[in-house]
């Protein structure tokens, strides 16, 4: 083990270490300086071939949304990727078990919406990720679609055997902690650190999820979020940024429920690796807008953007897997 490899792995093994203060960096003073923004995303580099068996795809979920979320996808996007899609929730529920050739995980954490439970979820998610011996982890949420084919595409232009954080920030400038170090006696430390949004998806090469085992795996991602107090998400991204020192790059193709998704130009669509949705204090849905689709039919428009967007706009992601077009969702 190299001297740089114990350094992170002694200081995330240090219990009494915490966070006394969390800061999301809205704005910098005019004395700090400007922040690292991480490197976007191109196709430039050398192609890799990435199929469908190179995927681990996890979504997570509670019981409170199995009825009112998952039929949507199941009719649409889990069709594309059927054996490398697996729900993590936390109830067993045989009818989704049988709805989805057995691929609801328990994962035994609590249904609460809670900064631990959600770690605690993104633990289970991660070991299964590296027990599978696939070369990507990609995860979503249950308010998530992902266009697979173009998931794919995405992927192509990343070596799996090389560290990738790929994914979307969803706030303007890195978030910026204050952690109080081993040593009460000396200053806190601050640390500044890029994560990529949970709720628009992200993607790990496993050569990048090899190297976080020594800190996150078996259980170890829950004893980290508990040490600095934060969501799974932002955990993630500590880990990557700030204990192994690899950068997120930026995929502005994945999309959270946080954007207007009304402004979201129609004729990209296919272009996107994910669209999410969510409602409004007033019933409004933050969805897609797609001409000819009803929206008292499809209120959050997955399966219009299953069938008119994606599933036959690109001939080349139809050439680049084969693809089952989706049944019609009753929703």
């Amino acid at each position: 083990m190299s001297e740089c490899e114990k350094k992170w792995i002694d200081e995330t093994e240090d219990a009494n270490s915490n966070v006394v203060i969390e800061i999301p960096m809205a704005r910098l003073s005019a004395e700090e300086p400007a922040p690292v923004t991480p490197p976007i995303a191109t196709a430039t580099m050398a192609p890799f071939s990435t199929d469908l068996v190179d995927l681990f795809i996890s979504v997570k979920t509670t019981r409170h949304y199995h009825h009112s979320r998952l039929p949507a996808i199941i009719a649409t996007w889990f069709q594309f990727a059927r054996d490398q899609t697996w729900f993590f929730t936390d109830r067993d529920d045989p009818y989704f078990q049988n709805q989805t050739n057995g691929h609801m995980i328990n994962t035994k954490c609590s249904s609460s919406h809670n900064r631990r439970a959600l770690c605690c979820k993104m633990s289970v998610e991660f070991d299964r990720f590296l027990a599978s011996g696939r070369k990507w982890f990609c995860h979503f949420d249950d308010d998530n679609y992902v266009n697979v084919p173009r998931l794919l595409k995405l992927l192509d232009n990343y070596n799996p055997r090389e560290d990738w954080y790929l994914g979307r920030p969803s706030i303007p400038a890195p978030l910026e902690i204050v952690r109080q170090g081993p040593e009460p006696s000396k200053r806190p430390q601050k640390v500044k650190f890029w994560f990529a949004t949970g709720g628009a998806g992200f993607c790990i090469s496993r050569a990048l999820a090899l190297k976080m085992i020594p800190v996150a795996g078996g259980g170890k991602f829950i004893t980290v979020g508990d040490r600095i107090r934060l969501p799974d998400d932002v955990t993630m991204g500590y880990i990557i940024e700030h204990l192994l020192k690899k950068q997120l790059t930026v995929v502005e193709q994945f999309h959270s429920h946080l954007e207007p998704m009304k402004f979201l130009n129609r004729d990209t669509f296919h272009e996107q690796v994910s669209f999410s949705y969510s409602k409004g204090s007033r019933d409004e849905w933050n969805v897609v807008k797609i001409d000819g689709f009803d929206e008292k039919d499809d209120p959050k428009s997955l399966s219009s953007l299953s069938y008119r967007h994606l599933s036959g706009a690109n001939t080349h992601n139809q050439e680049h897997v084969r693809l089952q077009r989706p049944p019609t969702c009753n929703h």
